[in-house]
């Protein structure tokens, strides 16, 4: 510390929120050679103005952070405002040197950006995308501005209370990126993220089997177990459907059991009972083969078959099956 030194300049939270803001734009710009480096100094700009209003001075803090830079766009965000505390110092006439300056950057960048993508990538934006798409899938517009709200709301308030915390913080936050926190948030994120894509499998993946019949067996004759179907098809015939005729026409049809049918056989309506592949595997576990069809592809996926390979092959199984008569 040098005798020149002032009383440390604090930015504004006005001017937090404009880094905060052109913080979205970080990779706006990017090269090959730097790589996020001018959206990190666009990012950077409203704080560097208020703390320089020196020409010189902005233009040397300025060129200070055009270095090499790349990281999750989402957890820049700490080391935003974990700069902005150092450059506070840079100011104020502290000994706050450009290679420490770079040091915290290059420090911080790995591990946040080992955390970035497990949990935004690969747990939230997954989840949050089969949600929606649930809700389109049901015919409902509804899906995509949901997606687009909530993920926004979660993008945006995230990158804001984190550059918050890392301004809060200073240069303290690196004992606990050091102190094994990303690695448990980590973990903790990937067993979320897979235990609720597991919950998804079996409404995302379907591999029907009633074609598959193994059994037929006539249980009864119609009239007898029931009387309100029967009577249904008596009036239909007649041309004399009545409401009640109908309504108990209906709730006879719908007590029947989804492996039981009414089929004509000699000219007598019997209740018959097939048993396929798929009603003996839901006896077993409902969505068996969906869940097994899931651990094959993730033990090919472990064995370093291509993923666009294990595509092409359910591709051509379907088919295969559809055109056998197995689906």
């Amino acid at each position: 510390m040098t005798d020149s030194v002032k009383e440390v300049k604090r930015v504004s939270k006005a001017t937090r929120r404009k880094v905060w803001w052109k913080s979205q734009f970080l990779q706006g710009s990017m090269n090959y050679e730097r790589m996020q480096a001018l959206g990190w100094c666009y990012g950077m700009g409203p704080a560097l103005k208020e703390l320089y209003p020196n020409k010189e001075d902005l233009a040397a803090a300025l060129k200070r952070h055009l270095e090499f830079f790349n990281t999750h766009p989402y957890p820049a965000s700490p080391i935003f405002g974990v700069e902005m505390t150092l450059e506070e110092e840079r100011a104020a006439g502290v000994e706050v040197e450009d290679a420490a300056i770079q040091g915290v950057k290059i420090g911080m960048m790995g591990p946040l950006a080992g955390v970035g993508d497990p949990i935004f990538w690969g747990t939230l934006r997954p989840v949050l995308g089969a949600f929606c798409a649930t809700l389109a899938l049901s015919g409902s517009i509804v899906g995509a501005f949901v997606f687009f709200l909530v993920w926004n709301a979660i993008r945006l308030s995230f990158m804001w209370y984190t550059q918050e915390f890392g301004y809060q913080q200073g240069t303290n936050i690196t004992k606990d990126l050091s102190g094994g926190l990303l690695q448990k948030i980590t973990m903790g994120a990937s067993i979320l993220g897979m235990f609720i894509m597991g919950v998804l499998i079996p409404r995302w993946t379907s591999m029907p089997m009633g074609k598959v019949i193994f059994s037929k067996a006539v249980l009864s004759n119609a009239a007898d177990t029931y009387p309100s179907v029967t009577g249904l098809a008596d009036a239909i015939n007649g041309g004399t459907v009545s409401p009640d005729v109908l309504a108990g026409g209906v709730n006879g049809v719908s007590s029947l059991s989804g492996t039981d049918s009414i089929q004509m056989i000699d000219g007598v309506a019997k209740v018959v009972r097939t048993t396929t592949l798929q009603s003996m595997l839901d006896q077993l576990l409902p969505a068996l083969l969906p869940l097994g069809l899931t651990f094959l592809c993730i033990y090919l996926l472990k064995k370093g078959v291509s993923p666009i390979t294990i595509i092409f092959a359910l591709f051509a199984v379907g088919i295969l099956g559809a055109l056998v008569g197995i689906f």
